[in-house]
């Protein structure tokens, strides 16, 4: 019985070893890389290059034949691929399933449609509404009016948190911690944004946007485009997104910024409002930033 015992703890000291060395992970680590690397493919169809052959998409993330193989079904299984032709593959028409119900259950998206359409009526400008999404803002509605520039931010499209004004507008409003981790990693963006050169003119033009309650910029993300934008926050105080108009800066009248900077304040304000009142989780704080 002590040989036995004694030849058991030999065994795990040879092991354990072994184990550190191979950098060992739990199981659940490893289904959750395996998850990401299976999403992250969807990535890769752009409207550059809308179709991948399972070859291309499998040297595009460097796996293994049998790894691709499997991800690629398991895709084109639950619709988010769909197979064309000779080994092609486009986005699955389920994405159209879950945008169809994301319009539906969103709170954001829900509160703003009518206060979009009021601010578009208000200001004669296409109104935007977009939402804090990891280091980065995304477009979830728009009300585009007739002369809407070509290039107009819109659903569906990111942008850097320190690019025009529906990303700045963000900024101020960030936990302490997350702009110091911000600050560390882009110093040198945000003093290209005109933010300032260290953190403590970075915080003084992030006081002053908070005073102002709405920021304007022009041509930061497209060229001769003006963008207004104000705050939406959920009912404990957490920033959201923000809510704006955009324009073409030859048909802006500066003489107005007043008038239409009170309009945005005021529709971000009543989005904060109607958000506040509809439940699905917008009342936890924003995911990890920085």
């Amino acid at each position: 019985m002590a040989k036995a015992k004694k030849s058991a703890v030999s065994a795990k000291r040879r092991t354990a070893p072994h184990l550190r060395r191979a950098g060992a992970r739990k199981p659940e680590a490893v289904a959750s890389n395996s998850l990401v690397r299976l999403l992250g493919i969807l990535d890769l169809f752009t409207p550059t290059a809308p179709a991948w052959s399972t070859d291309a998409l499998i040297r595009s993330r460097a796996m293994s034949r049998s790894s691709g193989y499997r991800y690629i079904k398991a895709l084109n299984d639950v619709g988010l691929l769909a197979a064309v032709s000779n080994g092609y593959y486009i986005l699955g028409p389920r994405i159209i399933e879950l945008d169809r119900q994301i319009r539906q259950c969103d709170p954001m998206y829900v509160a703003g449609g009518p206060v979009l359409k009021q601010l578009a009526a208000a200001t004669k400008h296409s109104a935007l509404m977009c939402a804090l999404f990891r280091d980065s803002v995304l477009c979830i509605r728009e009300e585009l009016t007739p002369d809407s520039p070509p290039n107009v931010f819109t659903r569906g499209q990111r942008r850097p948190l320190f690019q025009g004004a529906a990303s700045k507008i963000i900024l101020p409003y960030l936990r302490p911690h997350q702009l110091r981790s911000l600050y560390a990693k882009h110093a040198k963006t945000i003093a290209t944004a005109g933010l300032g050169p260290d953190w403590a003119s970075f915080r003084a033009a992030l006081a002053k946007i908070r005073r102002d309650g709405y920021v304007m910029t022009v041509g930061e993300f497209n060229p001769g485009v003006v963008g207004i934008s104000a705050p939406i926050f959920n009912r404990t105080g957490h920033i959201l997104g923000s809510i704006g108009i955009t324009c073409d800066e030859e048909n802006f009248n500066r003489r107005g910024l007043d008038r239409i900077a009170a309009f945005v304040i005021k529709a971000a304000k009543q989005v904060t409002e109607r958000i506040s009142v509809i439940r699905g989780g917008t009342d936890r704080p924003p995911r990890a930033v920085g």
